[in-house]
């Protein structure tokens, strides 16, 4: 019994254990990993709205269904890559330092983007047009591999631990700012130019933007240092390995490492997958198919399908930073549970709403799916790199996220238009949200709380000194009460401890 004890007694922390962070360096961070954020949503806006365009400039020979197929496939080609982005540039993350891989992600999303302004068109060079554009699509595909993972990792790591869903919310506020960007600039260019002009030459515009903002996010990113949490953890793994650890030189292969993480963390990669899942099916659903469903399915005017997801943009704009201050307050667990329930509840009425046609009601309904999706956007990012320790967690994170991406999430624009074409049924896209809240409600189920707790690996990270010394004060009287009880059971095994009373 008193190994037992013994074992289970924590031992109080030191001054040098906790982390104090640095407001300037805190803000940097947040800013840096947004902009790139920015970036890849700014391109994902852009091509929702421009998918019938797209499908006229690379598929012409095609029906207008068939032209809208086409493009999404186009666009979930890339997820199809996104995989193996993942475990490129997830495990390197864990190697060499998460700020490298960032600004390496950062050129290839900008190249690749601002590429596809100059491609050809289907009537220049017949099937060699949509080729060159599933080329771009790929290396956009494999560089977002490692973008999610890797910028959610580096502000978890180096965010206050009772602020870290305030400002990991701050990386998904970023993602849709660059939606709203990307779209808002189609939404005029195609009120401007009319669809003869935009078909022309007009939906080149957008990606020629991509250069610039690309040039801004790599700037800032190479500005970035690495992360507290990430050098504290390379400090560790030099010591080891300079005192010749098999251990430590084993774990420290690539092979290591993916062995790692699916034998002694399968169960994180699951509620990971399932709470990815939740998050991307609801996304991609209203960033990336909703423009073209109630545009080319139920017949609205595009300005009009293209004015309501903005507003529906601006709305998750507007509240996603309180979502996350709530999940710092209530509990990551709250927020997914409820969010969850509601989505499986709300998704037919949402639906049902935005097929009545005209502004009013179709805005209701964009706006329930808004505040649905908002629930999952304000708190994925403080939430899921806690699922995994320092030494793998841009790895692992990297490759459930992807995974879960490339099956379910981007792939969300190709089922539900293909289904409803196949069957002819409109709502079919709300019994698709319906079965992913069923999914992530079993996933938050399992979902443990870490909502103020210090991430797995590594020390507590607060924001103040006089934060860390009452910390550490409170963790030496922790400390010696359990000495205290430590030595009265010894004394008294018989006792059941201290008297009350």
């Amino acid at each position: 019994m008193l190994r037992t004890l013994l074992r289970r007694r924590k031992k109080a922390l030191a001054a040098e254990d906790v982390t104090v962070t640095d407001p300037p360096k805190v803000r940097r961070a947040v800013t840096a990993a947004a902009l790139g954020n920015t970036m890849e949503w700014f391109d994902f806006g852009v091509y929702a709205y421009l998918a019938g365009t797209l499908g006229k400039v690379f598929f012409p020979s095609s029906s207008p269904g068939a032209q809208v197929v086409s493009t999404f496939a186009t666009f979930a080609a890339a997820f199809v890559v996104r995989p193996l982005g993942g475990l490129v540039f997830g495990p390197l993350g864990d190697r060499v330092g998460r700020q490298k891989v960032l600004a390496l992600t950062m050129i290839m999303m900008a190249a690749s983007t601002f590429a596809v302004g100059f491609l050809p068109t289907y009537a220049a060079v017949g099937f060699a047009a949509p080729l060159l554009l599933l080329v771009c699509r790929l290396v956009q595909g494999f560089s977002t591999g490692g973008e999610y993972a890797g910028a959610t990792t580096y502000i978890a790591e180096y965010a206050p631990d009772k602020r870290r869903g305030f400002l990991g919310s701050w990386l998904d506020f970023g993602t849709f700012i660059g939606y709203s960007l990307g779209s808002g600039l189609v939404t005029v260019l195609t009120a401007t130019l009319g669809t003869d002009g935009l078909t022309d030459w007009g939906w080149r515009i957008p990606f020629f933007v991509a250069g610039p903002l690309g040039l801004i996010g790599l700037y800032m990113r190479l500005k970035l240092e690495e992360t507290p949490v990430f050098q504290r953890e390379e400090e560790a793994q030099a010591a080891a390995l300079s005192e010749g650890d098999p251990v430590e030189q084993a774990r420290q292969s690539g092979k290591g490492r993916l062995k790692e993480i699916f034998t002694g963390h399968w169960e994180a990669v699951l509620i990971c997958m399932g709470l990815v899942l939740l998050y991307n099916v609801t996304n991609y659903m209203v960033t990336s198919y909703l423009p073209t469903y109630m545009s080319e399915t139920l017949g609205e005017p595009e300005t009009t399908s293209q004015l309501l997801v903005l507003g529906t943009m601006l709305l998750v704009v507007l509240t996603i930073t309180a979502v996350g201050r709530s999940s710092d307050r209530w509990g990551r667990r709250p927020v997914f549970m409820a969010g969850s329930v509601a989505l499986i509840v709300f998704a037919v009425p949402a639906f049902l709403l935005i097929r009545q046609g005209g502004i009013l009601l179709p805005a209701f309904g964009c706006g329930v799916l808004g505040l649905l999706l908002v629930c999952f956007a304000g708190t994925s990012a403080s939430t899921l790199p806690a699922l995994f320790p320092t030494r793998i967690r841009y790895g692992a994170l990297s490759i459930a996220f992807n995974i879960s991406v490339s099956v379910f999430g981007g792939t969300t624009p190709l089922f539900a238009s293909a289904l409803v074409e196949l069957t002819g049924d409109d709502m079919v896209p709300a019994y698709y949200l319906m079965v992913a809240g069923v999914v992530g409600l079993v996933a938050t189920f399992f979902l443990h709380e870490t909502a103020g707790k210090p991430l797995r690996g590594s020390g507590p990270m607060v924001e103040t000194q006089e934060q860390a010394r009452t910390l550490v004060a409170r963790s030496r009287t922790k400390a010696g009460r359990q000495a205290r009880d430590l030595w009265i059971r010894r004394r008294h095994p018989w006792g059941g401890g201290r008297k009350k009373g």
